[in-house]
């Protein structure tokens, strides 16, 4: 048995700093300064963009693309296999420490990446998303195991502003290189970007290490028939979704998570592209609108987590999703960068505050009587994994189709409307119970 405290706070701290740690990796890496750097060494020999890569001639922004996607669909295959062995295992902390390690030895060997090392590159990208995305799983499990139910709005809010504090201040180092290389004895920006990656890798590393050491052990629940461990696991897996399918309430939740989380996760992967396409915006512009999303995100999961516990969970994230669908119209409209800023903040504002309540709403759901929270969780990060793949799937096509990213992202509104209609069913179902 799993002898933790509910509630203590060094427990809660080491779970937060893991937030702090990470999130690192996903603001420097996936949002600003890597997907810049890529597209700008990744050229064949003219200098031209499109590259010859296991054989196969593709466009720079398009394997970057499809690195991302792979990353991505690896995810979506490992977590359930990964996350059922560990609740049969009992090493849950082993887990997430390999994984964690992983990614920012990955992040670190980025530091070599250049036009003559592709491929290393490539594969350390990958390798960083696999290790930043399937330690995750694992650390949002801690969640109902650390805290009480009441308690993880809260928690979870902070976390993420734990995150976006942490991220942020690493993100400034960074650019101060690239952005003031006379104070960095006139450092070039492709040796600036190098540092930033392997700045990454040591900071998510270092940091973690307060999380390892005061989230509790690991406590085996099994050592017999060790040779098992994967059938084991898809049996523990298997037991999950049947709990999950006779609990109605969480099967209409995964469905809306699906549909608004396309919508969320979709917006926030091709706002970069979107405003260089549509309004031709400069790199260091760009750049602004990612901080100006990551301090706006802080308050804005305080406030929903503030809404959720005066209407209820289900209530903060309704409300939050007709903000989305205005921010979908918004960005059909606009037509001048200041506007874009404007429509950036109200997008910070509400993607801090939906991603955390969706995590704690989630939490919830679990019976409290379980010890599978690996399990659960990674249900919650497959939905989330598999509707980013269907939502930039969808957003290409539509783009392709009509010529037109404006159209595209307003699709993307209905996607929050559905949700919409199926977590009022869930109001229904629970009609003195909105808190789940």
């Amino acid at each position: 048995m799993n002898n933790t405290k509910i509630n203590d706070k060094k427990t809660i701290f080491g779970w937060y700093m893991y937030d702090w740690s990470a999130s690192a990796y996903n603001l420097t890496i996936t949002s600003t300064i890597f997907p810049i750097y890529f597209t700008s060494v990744v050229l064949n020999k003219n200098g031209g963009d499109i590259v010859s890569f296991l054989g196969c001639e593709v466009r720079n922004s398009a394997l970057y693309s499809y690195s991302l996607s792979f990353v991505f669909l690896m995810v979506v295959l490992l977590n359930p296999i990964l996350t059922a062995i560990c609740d049969y295992t009992g090493h849950k902390k082993s887990f997430m420490k390999f994984f964690c390690f992983v990614g920012a030895a990955s992040c670190g060997s980025m530091y070599l990446f250049d036009n003559q090392h592709i491929y290393l590159g490539v594969f350390g990208f990958i390798l960083a998303g696999i290790g930043y995305n399937c330690s995750w799983v694992f650390y949002n499990s801690y969640l109902p195991e650390i805290a009480s139910k009441d308690k993880f709005d809260k928690i979870s809010a902070i976390g993420y502003a734990f995150g976006y504090v942490g991220s942020v201040l690493l993100l400034l180092f960074n650019l101060s290189m690239l952005l003031f290389p006379a104070y960095y004895s006139n450092i070039t920006s492709e040796m600036a970007s190098k540092i930033s990656f392997l700045s990454v890798g040591l900071w998510w590393f270092l940091f973690s290490l307060v999380t390892f050491y005061f989230l509790p052990k690991d406590v085996p629940i099994s050592t017999e028939n060790t040779s098992g461990w994967i059938l084991n696991g898809f049996k523990e897996l298997k037991k999950v979704f049947f709990i999950a399918s006779k609990i109605k309430s969480l099967k209409l939740f995964l469905i809306a998570f699906f549909l608004y989380n396309l919508g969320v996760q979709t917006f926030m992967y091709v706002a970069t592209v979107f405003s260089d396409k549509e309004l031709h915006m400069p790199t260091d512009a760009l750049i602004a609108t990612v901080l100006i999303l990551q301090f706006v995100a802080i308050p804005g999961a305080y406030l929903s987590s503030f809404i959720s516990k005066k209407f209820g969970n289900n209530i903060a994230i309704i409300l939050q999703l007709f903000i989305w669908i205005g921010i979908c119209f918004g960005a059909y409209v606009i037509e001048t960068p200041t506007q874009f800023y404007v429509l950036a903040f109200f997008v910070g504002l509400v993607m801090g505050g939906i991603q955390s309540i969706s995590r704690s709403t989630f939490a919830k759901f679990i019976p409290s009587d379980t010890t599978d929270n690996a399990s659960f969780f990674s249900l919650y990060e497959c939905v989330d994994k598999t509707s980013i793949v269907f939502g930039t799937l969808i957003y290409g096509l539509c783009d392709t189709i009509t010529g037109s990213a404006r159209s595209s992202v307003l699709i993307l509104g209905l996607f929050f409307f559905f949700a919409i209609l199926i977590l009022r069913k869930i109001i229904k179902l629970n009609p003195y119970k909105i808190l789940t």
